[in-house]
């Protein structure tokens, strides 16, 4: 889960990138609430993969370089 601000959303904007089919999945007002409802989204999309039959996304390892 990748969480982060958007100064044209004005919130948290929730990123997972092992689910690709959209860039943002869901966002909150603040970061708790973002990391909330990304949970939410995870536990949801695994629930669907299941229920399809279909092999949970190979986990991705992400590098970032702080300035």
């Amino acid at each position: 889960m990748v969480i982060q601000w958007s100064d044209e959303d004005k919130c948290y904007l929730v990123h997972l990138p092992d689910f690709p089919f959209q860039q943002f999945h869901t966002h909150g007002d603040t970061y708790e609430e973002a990391a909330k409802h990304g949970q939410e989204v995870i536990e949801t999309l695994i629930e669907m993969y299941q229920e399809e039959g279909r092999p949970l996304p190979e986990p991705k390892t992400l590098s970032f370089q702080v300035a």
